[in-house]
This record gives structure tokens, C-alpha cells and sequence, in this order.
């Protein structure tokens, strides 16, 4: 449930901005009148109308009209994106797909691109593609006033890459756990570390830190008893 507050001249003035404040109509929130502030034309400077406007809350995944308008937002920023590099290729929506980009438990809406030759969408590591996906998001939430947990995908490339990592992290664990010994993985760009992290978070055995600056960032899985502190 969100919640917001509001004043104004009148206890409608008030309502009407509460609306704004939450982008609904009146049908979709309800009201509570906290004051109805000053009447008549000589209450000069003696209290504003006060109003609490709830809205309840709709994700913008699985089923409900606000999931089904942020998809087709989403896939058509992407697609004009796409025609505009002059790229040959359709927007397809994966509710179901196994990748992330987030390291807490909100689930991502995840569009894949599909066609050939689009090698350069995804870049060295997937950085080009990070940045496509980064500006996907600041247009979309230009749109629908809401910074969505949008992944970008093309041709699978995420879906793997994730599979890939989380069989990686997986085999680090269980040598690290036979060695007793910390092991550096290989530099990975921001979104891969948060895989490694997600995957290993509630191994009881062991930890995980990202060290090292920039490009050469990469994650060190150590003994959970001999974590960084």
C-alpha cells in the first residue's frame, strides 16, 4: 500500500494533489480527510484542508493491466532503440527467464533481442549491452514514472552467461571448501559479480567480496570462517 499526504486551500484541492502525487484517478485511491482546514472568506491564515490518499500497490510483473503496459512500453523503447542503430531484429518478453541483474529478491522483466549479426549490442563482456540496458531503463521510466528492474538480453547471450556463472560459482565453492583456501575468480564486469554473489549468498561454507578497482575488479571466494571483515 503506498501512502502519501497532501494540503491545499480546499479539502478538493488537497485530494486533487494527493492524486497527482500518486499518478491515479480518484476511483483508484482511497481517501481519509484529516482536516478540512479553514472555511470562509474571513479565515485568513488559520490551517490548509490535509488529506492521506492510498493506493494499493500492483508489480509490474506477472498479470494485471500496469504489468501488461510496462511490458509493451518496454518493448517498444527497445524496439525503436533497436530500428534506430539500423539493427535487423524483434523484442521478444521472457517472463519466465533465469537471469537477474539485481542482487535483492525483485524479480527483473527480462526482453530478449533476437536476430543475427548483433555482436556489438553485447560488447566486450556484455558492456555495450549494460549500457543499452541502462538507458532502456531511464526511457521507460520516463514513460511510466517508475525506475523498473528492466533486463535486456540479446539473443540469449544473459541467460547463458548466467547458467555458465552459477555452474562456476558452484565448482569455486566446493574447492574452496575442500582446499580451506580463498580463490580469486577472473575479472567480471559488474552484473557477473552480482551473479557469483547471488548464487553463493547462502552457502553456509563460504563468502564472497569483490576486490580490486575498475576493469580488474573481480570476486574472491574465501572459508566462511575466514570472510573479510
Amino acid at each position: 500500500m503506498k501512502e502519501v499526504e497532501a494540503t491545499g486551500r480546499t479539502v478538493e484541492e488537497a485530494i486533487n494533489r494527493a492524486l497527482a502525487k500518486l499518478k491515479v484517478s480518484r476511483d483508484e485511491a482511497e481517501i481519509d480527510v484529516v482536516s478540512e482546514g479553514s472555511q470562509g472568506s474571513f479565515a485568513m491564515g488559520t490551517g490548509e484542508a490535509k488529506v492521506i490518499a492510498r493506493v494499493e500497490e500492483q508489480p509490474f510483473t506477472g498479470i494485471g493491466t500496469r504489468a501488461a503496459d510496462a511490458i509493451e512500453v518496454t518493448s517498444q523503447v527497445i524496439q525503436d532503440l533497436v530500428d534506430r542503430m539500423d539493427l535487423d531484429a524483434g523484442v521478444e518478453y521472457l517472463p519466465d527467464a533465469m537471469v537477474t541483474e539485481d542482487s535483492g529478491n525483485e524479480s527483473g522483466m527480462v526482453f530478449d533481442i533476437l536476430g543475427d549479426d548483433l555482436g556489438l549490442l553485447i560488447g566486450r563482456h556484455g558492456q555495450t549491452l549494460a549500457n543499452f540496458q541502462y538507458l532502456v531503463r531511464i526511457l521507460v521510466a520516463q514513460k511510466v514514472g517508475d525506475f523498473l528492474p528492466i533486463v535486456v538480453d540479446v539473443n540469449g547471450y544473459r541467460q547463458r552467461r548466467f547458467k555458465a556463472l552459477e555452474v562456476l560459482a558452484r565448482r569455486t565453492a566446493e574447492q574452496v571448501r575442500r582446499r580451506h583456501m580463498p580463490f580469486a575468480l577472473d575479472p567480471m564486469p559488474a552484473f557477473e559479480r552480482r551473479i557469483i554473489h547471488l548464487v553463493l549468498a547462502n552457502d553456509p561454507d563460504v563468502a564472497t567480496q569483490s576486490v580490486g578497482v575498475g576493469d580488474e575488479r573481480k570476486v574472491v571466494v574465501v572459508p566462511r570462517d575466514e570472510s573479510f571483515k
